[in-house]
């Protein structure tokens, strides 16, 4: 039946970002639908915690600072230590970095592509080799976003980070999906999170953005879910390299 390729029931999932927000979302979709998950992030993870076991499922937090690549290999091992195996790799982690080019500084171009987009492929690297060491290929997939589309204003590194996201899921699946690994990637419209925070607070600013998307409100972290666990799932076996907007339409618009 089509709904049993939905079923993680017994995967495993590595989810960067995992304290909040779109990680947080799409880590209790991932356990929902029956995954153990691995949380990454630079803070601790306890509401995530509670309420993934409160599923029933198993977790295991890991404070690491994902701002270089150092921690990398021990995430993986980690996982694999405590559960036997990986199957799953959600690269969420990110920030982003507001100023306007032409005053833009060579820290924030620097620590934005470090996070967005060095250490995804990285720890996308990392998964790929435990993969191929378990014979049982596996998904990747990152968080790329609007902004892997189109130019945006005041976030050049952030624009140019997810852009890079977006190659590296196509160049990754290139290369990878002959050993069954899936790499792609979803592209968040605006959702409600503390990334969009200073957007929201400004009255202006956010009704031009509602204006726009044709479903006329913020995101959820919610509404990833289903994106995600179909990506993590049996039910994308054929679909590679690809980069899926979950943005109300704003890019139709």
């Amino acid at each position: 039946m089509i709904l049993d390729d939905f079923n993680l029931k017994g995967k495993v999932a590595i989810v960067t970002g995992a304290s909040t927000g779109l990680g947080q979302g799409m880590a209790y979709g991932l356990a929902e639908a029956g995954a153990d998950i691995v949380g990454v992030d630079y803070v601790e993870m306890d509401e995530t915690k509670k309420h993934i076991e409160s599923l029933g499922r198993k977790f295991l937090g890991l404070k690491e600072n994902l701002m270089s690549i150092e921690p990398v290999n021990r995430i993986v091992e980690s996982a694999v230590k405590t559960f036997g195996k990986l199957d799953i790799l959600v690269n969420n982690a990110g920030i982003i970095r507001r100023e306007d080019a032409i005053n833009f500084s060579e820290k924030d171009w620097d620590d934005t592509m470090n996070i967005n987009v060095k250490t995804t492929f990285f720890l996308s690297q990392a998964a790929a080799k435990q993969f191929l060491k378990q014979g049982s290929g596996g998904k990747i997939v990152s968080v790329a976003s609007l902004l892997s589309f189109q130019g945006g204003i005041r976030v050049p590194s952030y624009t140019a980070s997810k852009s890079g996201v977006m190659g590296i899921t196509r160049l990754m699946a290139n290369e990878w999906a002959k050993h069954n690994i899936n790499c792609n990637a979803i592209a968040p419209g605006y959702m409600a999170t503390n990334n969009t925070a200073p957007l929201r607070a400004d009255a202006e600013r956010s009704k031009a953005i509602l204006d726009r998307i044709p479903a006329g409100k913020w995101g959820d972290p919610k509404d990833l879910q289903g994106v995600v666990v179909f990506l993590a799932s049996a039910a994308s076996n054929y679909v590679n390299g690809y980069t899926i907007a979950v943005d109300g339409g704003w890019l139709a618009r």
